[in-house]
């Protein structure tokens, strides 16, 4: 990974439509849906008289990634239950907390090993300038979403370089290229996408486990099933943004998640009253009896299942069904691994659910909570500088 550059993750990525903080909270649940990791970088808008600006003024435009979590926790306040219309039409700025250190604007050409670094130490997205002569990309690198292999459209043909190549460079010295109006946005999990389809050449840290890695996080955050389920925005993380709901405080038994990664893709406004008013065990699990609950949805912003029904995809509550049903829990079941789960397990768990963190249970019980693994931790993992051997005595 060390001298390849970051650019050639950018193969087949989109432009970046970017989300400007004035826009309402209704936006952004829309924009959230369409997301990864489950949240949408912030930005104050552009000065009209800027015509190109460079990336330090980029950078300083940027204010926050806005999840799942921050809009359930900000519809769930008693002043937004009381007006929900005034709440979804509120503007976002009045929604985030500031954190211009979750995104970097890089170059393309500094090595991945380097933007890894960053990750490690909190970056949650880097935004890197599209350059649309980008040449010279290993195959590996140009594999696109969809499968497919992008050829390489160089055509000077003979072997292709590893190098990074850019049509009217300023400069023979350097090789960053200029801050341009069109960017694309990588996250973390783009990526975990590229570690993991190289994972050959990361040998034998793959197949080791988590625990023996150094990978495993003791220290998450957690809330009782019995307590109110609103505590897990007071107890709620940086990163992974995820709280664990448990039974058993001495022992810790995992019986759910109240996450952004869980409230994706939910119910805002259903969420919101449960969180509000429902245990934390309630929240996670569903209710028998339901028939109190606000009836108020946003049919164009909630997400449907194919009877047009609106679900809580926490596996918690739908405003709209009827009384003394029965709630639906598969969707609600916590994604988690064992402390000897190999490292390549766990990425494998993690991109297929779509999941910012795992967590990980004891060896001999499937309950008993012991940690959390999120992409920080795997990360770190894959950098780590393997220990050397002590020099033989002649």
């Amino acid at each position: 990974m060390a001298p390849n550059p970051l650019g050639d993750l950018t193969v087949g990525k989109p432009e970046l439509s970017e989300f400007p903080e004035t826009e309402t909270v209704a936006a952004a649940i829309r924009a959230i849906g369409e997301s990864t990791e489950g949240g949408i970088p912030v930005w104050r808008k552009r000065s009209p008289k800027s015509v190109i600006e460079n990336a330090e003024t980029r950078q300083h435009r940027f204010v926050g990634i806005l999840n799942s979590m921050d809009i359930v926790a900000f519809l769930a306040r008693e002043d937004c239950l009381g007006d929900q219309d005034k709440a979804i039409n509120t503007p976002v700025s009045e929604v985030l907390l500031p954190d211009n250190s979750a995104l970097k604007v890089v170059d393309p050409g500094i090595r991945l090993i380097d933007a890894l670094e960053m990750m490690k130490q909190g970056v949650k997205r880097l935004l890197v300038p599209k350059s649309l002569v980008w040449r010279g990309m290993s195959k590996r690198f140009s594999i696109l979403y969809n499968g497919k292999w992008l050829k390489n459209t160089d055509p000077s043909g003979g072997s292709s370089t590893n190098t990074l190549v850019l049509a009217n460079r300023p400069s023979s010295s350097s090789t960053t290229c200029a801050i341009q109006n069109k960017f694309c946005c990588l996250s973390r999990e783009d990526v975990l996408r590229f570690i993991i389809g190289c994972l050959g050449a990361l040998a034998p840290i793959p197949l080791s486990s988590i625990a023996s890695l150094g990978a495993v996080n003791p220290n998450y955050h957690y809330v009782e099933s019995s307590s109110p389920a609103i505590e897990a925005t007071k107890k709620l993380p940086h990163d992974p943004c995820a709280v664990a709901v448990v039974e058993e405080e001495d022992q810790h038994k995992l019986i759910g998640e109240i996450s952004s990664t869980k409230l994706w893709k939910c119910d805002y406004l259903g969420a919101a009253w449960a969180l509000a008013n429902l245990s934390a065990g309630q929240f996670v699990m569903g209710v028998e009896d339901n028939h109190n609950m606000s009836s108020r949805s946003l049919p164009d912003i909630a997400r449907t299942d194919g009877g047009g029904v609106r679900t809580l995809s926490n596996g918690g509550l739908n405003p709209n069904s009827g009384a003394g049903r029965s709630m639906f829990r598969g969707r609600s079941a916590p994604l988690t691994c064992k402390s000897t789960s190999s490292l390549a397990a766990v990425m494998a768990q993690m991109l297929s659910h779509r999941a910012s963190h795992v967590w990980v249970t004891e060896e001999e019980n499937d309950d008993t909570l012991v940690g959390v693994v999120a992409y920080t931790d795997i990360i770190a993992a894959v950098t780590r500088q393997p220990i050397s051997e002590p020099p033989q005595l002649s």
